[in-house]
């Protein structure tokens, strides 16, 4: 009865023999998969060792501690040296390991969250520092076009008041010449020597000729 109990929940020892062998495999094959976590890491190296121990084979506690610290990646390497420096591995238990592990990936995450803190505030920073830098550009930029808008402003008026000026001249000179005309057209003409300032009765030319007319008769 024993024999088929042991048989039935245990199996043969062929199977045994190949179970531990394929535990033996995971064991000595296990490392710490990338992103994860210390808790993660523990579950499956104490379900293989703890399937082992059930079929017999069971490793000293100083071997299991020197495994699991070799299997952690490489940015826990400090910490793996601090334990193996400080602490007697003859002593430490897997619990005790594994809560001191526990205890640095927490500060190592509260480090990570605190430097991406400062990553966005520089980030945030960096950027009201552009965008400041950009508007004041964006306000030199308008400064410049104002004074160009006024230098043609300025110059429009110029231009302007010298077209004003040139028609005043136009109209000026116009007017002169209209006055001059109305002036000679005004201005009585001798019918007998067509010369301007007098009358025909006036004419020095007219009153020679009456006087030699009279010399003649006489």
């Amino acid at each position: 009865m024993w024999d088929t109990l042991e048989v039935t929940h245990e199996g043969t020892n062929d199977v045994k023999r190949s179970r531990i062998n394929t535990l033996t495999h995971e064991y000595e094959l296990f490392r710490m998969n990338q992103n994860e976590s210390i808790q993660d890491m523990q579950k499956r190296f104490t379900h293989i060792i703890n399937h082992l121990a059930s079929l017999g084979k069971v490793f000293p506690n100083e071997d299991l501690i020197t495994k699991f610290l070799r299997c952690l990646s490489r940015e826990w390497q400090p910490k793996v040296t601090a334990i193996a420096e400080s602490k007697d591995l003859t002593t430490m238990s897997l619990a005790s390991l594994f809560g001191k592990l526990q205890e640095h990936e927490i500060e190592l995450m509260r480090l990570s969250q605190n430097e991406n803190s400062d990553k966005r505030k520089k980030s945030i920073a960096l950027k009201a520092s552009s965008s400041s830098h950009e508007e004041n550009e964006k306000d030199d930029n308008i400064e410049e076009d104002d004074d160009d808008d006024d230098e043609d402003f300025n110059l429009f008026v110029k231009r302007f008041h010298n077209f004003l000026r040139n028609i005043g001249n136009r109209r000026k000179f116009n007017f002169n010449i209209k006055k001059k005309g109305e002036e000679s057209s005004s201005t009585p003409r001798c019918y007998e020597c067509n010369q301007p300032g007098h009358l025909r009765l006036e004419c020095p030319i007219l009153k020679r000729k009456v006087q030699q007319s009279s010399t003649y008769q006489s």
